[in-house]
């Protein structure tokens, strides 16, 4: 091959990877608040195109599949329709834990990661859609630590899930190498959780990624997982909380949000509102504010998971 057929290959490849790179979003990186606010982001709107479907536009915007549908539940996912406006869930409600490390909420489906603090810099948090472990096989709920990080992993599925493909009729081999077939993907960190290896990875099937598929571990997409395990040192805390309900501040207005509880979830509270008003009526205390109670009770109904603010003042609400 001469140099410049050479040169000319390099260059398209380049610009190849430059423009899958643009049509797929990073994950965003936002200033906490310093006022004591817990909302972050704004929500944004997209245009569908012909050929598009939620996952195309959702996997460009840096959210996953089960965010997307639940926030346009009036838009057909496979077929949304040239010229349909499509909401970007990108507001959040910070969950209810240290900000320290990475926090993953399971029924929204999304991790936080707030880095180490650098001197004469500004506190953020960066923030990536995730699979969760299905019915049969949760994600546990608890604190833990990530205890080691693998480029190009290989997969040794465990006696459970051999099983359960032998069954199906769809062996596995007890080791899959790294390469196109892993479903782990090109990184892996491992948690430190007894009984079990559960990872935050990578996948070879993104169209997966935002949903409760995985048999316990979290899954990224390809380009998000490259960055946060860039990012992630081993050792890094990890928090993996189960809230359906978030309440929050931002700029003197109370936001409320809420998610479906994740499958097989047995907990009959998560089906309660009453809890979610008094995480309310909590938040409110000391504040001059009016309720819109009704919508709250929307709120818990729809959980559409996009942020809703529920308050206004006192003196707004007698005029």
């Amino acid at each position: 091959m001469s140099r410049f057929l050479a040169a000319a290959v390099r260059s398209i490849a380049l610009l190849a990877a430059l423009l899958l790179a643009a049509g797929q979003a990073r994950a965003a990186e936002y200033l906490l608040p310093t006022n004591g606010d817990n909302v972050i982001g704004s929500n944004s709107t997209a245009i569908a195109a012909h050929e598009d479907t939620l996952f195309d536009i959702a996997r460009r915007n840096g959210v996953g599949y089960e965010e997307i549908v639940a926030a346009n539940p009036s838009v057909d996912p496979w077929i949304p329709g040239d010229g349909t406006e499509v909401l970007i869930p990108s507001r959040y409600i910070l969950p209810d834990a240290p900000r320290s490390g990475i926090v993953v909420n399971l029924p929204e489906h999304r991790l936080y990661y707030y880095p180490p603090v650098k001197n004469g810099e500004a506190a953020v948090v960066r923030t990536y859609p995730v699979s969760v472990g299905k019915m049969d096989w949760k994600t546990p709920i608890g604190v833990t630590r990530v205890v080691s990080k693998q480029v190009k992993p290989n997969w040794y599925p465990p006696a459970s899930v051999l099983k359960e493909h032998e069954e199906r009729g769809d062996p596995l081999p007890k080791v899959v190498p790294a390469g196109p077939d892993n479903p782990l993907g090109e990184y892996a960190m491992r948690l430190g959780i007894p009984g079990g290896a559960y990872l935050i990875h990578g996948t070879n099937n993104p169209a997966g990624v935002g949903m409760q598929v995985t048999h316990g571990c979290m899954r990224l997409y390809p380009e998000d997982i490259a960055e946060l395990f860039r990012l992630v040192p081993v050792n890094t805390r990890v928090a993996l909380v189960d809230q359906t309900n978030k309440v929050g501040w931002q700029r003197g207005t109370l936001y409320v949000e809420r998610h479906a509880p994740l499958e097989g979830t047995d907990d009959p509270r998560d089906m309660d509102p009453a809890l979610m008003d008094a995480l309310i009526t909590a938040a409110v205390t000391g504040h001059s504010v009016v309720i819109d109670w009704a919508g709250a009770r929307l709120v818990f109904e729809q959980a559409t998971g996009v942020p809703v603010p529920l308050s206004m003042p006192v003196r707004a609400a007698l005029r």
